[in-house]
C-alpha cells in the first residue's frame, strides 16, 4: 500500500484498485490500522468501517474523468457494502472476534493528531483514524467495486489520556489483531 505522507500521488495510491477492477475482480476489502476515539474502542480491537470522512484534502476522482472507468459523480450514499457489513458483523460474533462498527476519518498524516484535533473529528463523527483507506474507497466505488473495510485500533487516542506515540507498540498491536483478522476474512470469503 502507499500513502501520501510518503509522497506518492493519488494516482499512484489508487492505480492498484484499478488494476484490480480490469482483472475482474468485483469485491474490495480494505484493512488498516487506526487510531480510536471512540472510548468503548480499545487497542487491539477490529472495526467494522460503516462509512468515512475524507479528510486528506484531496480527492483522486479530480480531473478529466474516463467514463469506461466510472461515472463523472459516483454516487457514495453506500461507500461500504451493507451487506458485506453485516455478514463480517455476524462470522465475528460466530467466531468470537471482539468487533465493533464505526466511522473511519482519513488524514495525510505523517504527523499524528493533536487533543484538539481528536477532539474536532470525534465532534463531526468519527469514531477512528487513520492515514489510508478513504482514496482508495473512493476510488473502488467508482469502478463498480463493493467494499468492506476494517481497521484494527492499535491505540487509543482519547485527547484527555494521550501518551505520546510508541510506533513500535503499534506495530506490535496490529500484529497480535491480525490472526483474527485473517481469520474472519478467510470466513467471510467462503461465505460470499
Amino acid at each position: 500500500r502507499f500513502h501520501l505522507y510518503e509522497g506518492y500521488s493519488l494516482e499512484e495510491i489508487t492505480f492498484p484498485i484499478r488494476i484490480m477492477k480490469e482483472m475482474g475482480v468485483e469485491l474490495l476489502i480494505e484493512s488498516n490500522v487506526a487510531g480510536g476515539m471512540n472510548p468503548n474502542f480499545k487497542a487491539g480491537d477490529l472495526m467494522i468501517i460503516t462509512d468515512h470522512i475524507n479528510l486528506t484534502g484531496n480527492n483522486p476522482l479530480i480531473g478529466p474523468n474516463d467514463e469506461r472507468l466510472g461515472p463523472r459523480f459516483p454516487d457514495m450514499s453506500e461507500p461500504y457494502d451493507k451487506r458485506l457489513i453485516e455478514l463480517a458483523n455476524r462470522i465475528a460474533i460466530e467466531e468470537k472476534i471482539g468487533i465493533h462498527k464505526g466511522v473511519y476519518v482519513g488524514l495525510t498524516g505523517p504527523n499524528f493528531e493533536t487533543p484538539a484535533e481528536y477532539r474536532f473529528l470525534r465532534l463531526i463523527g468519527a469514531d477512528a483514524v487513520g492515514m489510508s483507506t478513504v482514496c482508495e474507497v473512493i476510488v473502488a466505488r467508482h469502478s463498480g467495486l463493493r467494499v468492506l473495510g476494517m481497521s484494527c485500533i492499535t491505540d487509543e487516542c482519547i485527547p484527555d489520556r494521550l501518551e505520546p506515540v510508541n510506533f513500535r507498540k503499534l506495530i506490535q498491536v496490529a500484529q497480535k489483531v491480525e490472526p483474527n483478522l485473517a481469520r474472519l476474512v478467510k470466513r467471510l470469503l467462503r461465505e460470499i
